[in-house]
């Protein structure tokens, strides 16, 4: 979940007046005040998580190895050379973790499907793994069964291996059909079950941290190339899905096939959400991204521009190909201009000549680039009803982390954040914007990418020294499951009687925290006695035996 926020696409901020309605007047210009109410019914509250992440058994069943699994293995690519090999054995606890699902009360969860455990090569026509088709038919049933809806991505961030070996991974324009393959196979296999498809959670991160900074696996420093060739490879991609699955199995199905783009918002201007927005719903780049990556290229003695084009063809065949727009948001950043030196050695991180602040009172509590600024969501939403035509939203990424130094599991900065930034979208759909859904990123602490263990987003803290990786609720789930429970925000009263009750539990949770080291190292120590009165029997067993043969002869 590492994320930077990148600006591109409008350089002046475009924002829409609330509606007319009159009970909400009064908030338009008071960006810190809370707004009561409930969504509209039928609103769809989950939590989400993904595969790499959580699942673990890295090499278990069949499955074969990702760019994340080869880039962890090797030292200094991670804090603390930490491993996904078994993260939260969530591949082991499947239905343990939809227990904690049930526990929350939600309506959905997003998860995502590992290429490589479904097709280890990551090329159909040389192998497919039932073992790993099993897995995830099994995980699917039993959502489903507990009248969970599965909202499944295709693609978080594990790429097999082999494709990265062989083609260079989103470098390659080859990798377009493989992964259409994939995503046919998924759609033949879980889409009688599955109606609610994603082809790329947050591709931007993809781009940019793989292929540009190399702090992401693949760990490649490609210049001020990498990051666009790979983006434009992923547009191609996600178009090609839509448009297989619009023509396969959508008459069947009934399925909806969307994108997840994650994006912070700048103030005064625009931010980043146009590299791969703009393409899906108006057919191209944004023209601010196309003027400064030409110019900048011409200015470094590049023939071309580093952001590779769109044919005609092309822009025909992408544009419209989203069901819906998945939006994960986290953060917020004031923006200015700032020319920015030509520098001969090409940049993404320097095309946009932009400079980024953050006000120093904005909480900060866990991950060095997330502050909390709930007002800026809002901006967000708004400006895609503006400039996109109001598409249907599903929010599939929204949260916070703390540092880990200890077990925290009164997480009022949670509670903070979820109430602040849940009420800037409820806020948002008054204004007009056209969000059916709310996905809190996450439901499991987990492993965080180049950051290891040391960051957490979930509500169920896990004790990783634990070979059992037990799971604990924080304080943060009984406040969800309220709102959750509330619909919204219904009145003053029971809202602030909502983060006492979050309290109360997790007071007693860590009563119960407390006591499970000293049972662990009494069922450790019970082991090593049993062990070793087990060996003491057949040691003494063995010179009795000795004693009475010897006596016999």
């Amino acid at each position: 979940m590492t994320y930077v926020l990148r600006i591109w696409y409008m350089l002046a901020l475009v924002l829409v007046c609330p509606n007319t309605a009159e009970d909400f007047q009064w908030i338009k210009n008071n960006t810190g005040s809370f707004y009561y109410g409930t969504f509209p019914t039928g609103f769809l509250w989950g939590v989400g998580s993904s595969a790499y992440q959580t699942e673990g058994a890295w090499d278990k069943d069949g499955k074969g190895p990702s760019i994340w699994d080869a880039f962890t293995h090797k030292k200094g690519k991670v804090f603390r050379n930490e491993t996904a090999d078994s993260a939260c054995d969530g591949y082991y606890k499947v239905k343990d973790d939809i227990q904690l699902l049930k526990e929350l009360k939600v309506n959905h969860y997003l998860l995502s499907i590992s290429w490589p455990r479904i097709m280890p090569t990551g090329i159909k026509a040389e192998q497919v793994n039932e073992k790993g088709i099993q897995f995830y038919n099994d995980t699917i049933n039993s959502l489903l069964e507990n009248s969970i809806i599965p909202i499944v991505s295709l693609y978080h961030w594990d790429l097999p291996q082999v494709l990265k070996e062989k083609y260079g991974g989103w470098q390659n324009i080859s990798i377009i059909n493989y992964f259409n393959d994939y995503a046919n196979l998924c759609f033949e296999k879980f889409g009688d079950h599955v109606k609610h498809w994603i082809t790329f959670s947050d591709p931007w991160a993809v781009a940019e941290k793989g292929y540009e900074t190399g702090e992401h696996a693949p760990g490649l420093k490609l210049g001020g190339c990498g990051a666009y060739k790979a983006a434009h490879h992923i547009i191609k991609t996600h178009a090609k899905v839509w448009h297989s699955y619009n023509h396969t199995w959508h008459s069947e199905q009934q399925g909806m096939v969307g994108i997840s783009l994650t994006s912070g918002w700048g103030e005064p201007i625009d931010f980043h959400l146009g590299w791969f927005a703009n393409p899906i719903y108006k057919g191209d780049y944004p023209e601010v991204m196309k003027n400064y990556v030409g110019r900048k290229s011409a200015q470094q003695g590049q023939g071309t521009s580093r952001l590779p084009t769109f044919s005609v063809q092309e822009k025909s065949y992408i544009k419209g190909t989203s069901d819906f727009l998945g939006i994960g948001h986290f953060t917020t950043r004031y923006v200015i201009q700032k020319s920015l030196p030509s520098l001969h050695v090409s940049s993404y991180d320097t095309d946009s000549d932009l400079a980024e602040l953050v006000d120093p009172k904005w909480p900060a509590p866990g991950s060095e680039w997330l502050y909390s600024a709930p007002w800026g969501f809002r901006g967000l939403l708004n400006f895609i009803k503006t400039q996109y035509g109001n598409p249907l939203i599903y929010v599939t990424e929204n949260g916070v982390s703390e540092k880990v130094q200890c077990t925290q599991l009164c997480d009022e900065w949670r509670i903070e954040y979820l109430k602040g930034y849940i009420n800037e979208i409820l806020k948002a759909i008054n204004d007009g914007v056209n969000v059916k859904g709310y996905t809190a990123w996450s439901l499991l602490d987990k492993f965080e990418w180049n950051k290891g263990f040391s960051e957490r987003f979930g509500f169920y803290h896990i004790d990783f020294k634990n070979k059992n990786k037990p799971r604990y609720p924080k304080a943060s789930v009984e406040y969800y499951k309220k709102i959750i429970s509330a619909n919204g925000f219904p009145n003053p009263r029971e809202v602030e009687s909502w983060y006492q009750k979050a309290m109360d539990t997790c007071s007693i949770t860590n009563q119960l925290l407390a006591a499970d080291p000293l049972i662990t190292h009494m069922e450790m120590a019970t082991e090593i006695v049993v062990a070793t009165v087990f060996t003491l029997c057949i040691l003494i067993s063995a010179v009795l035996l000795m004693f009475v043969l010897r006596n016999h002869s």
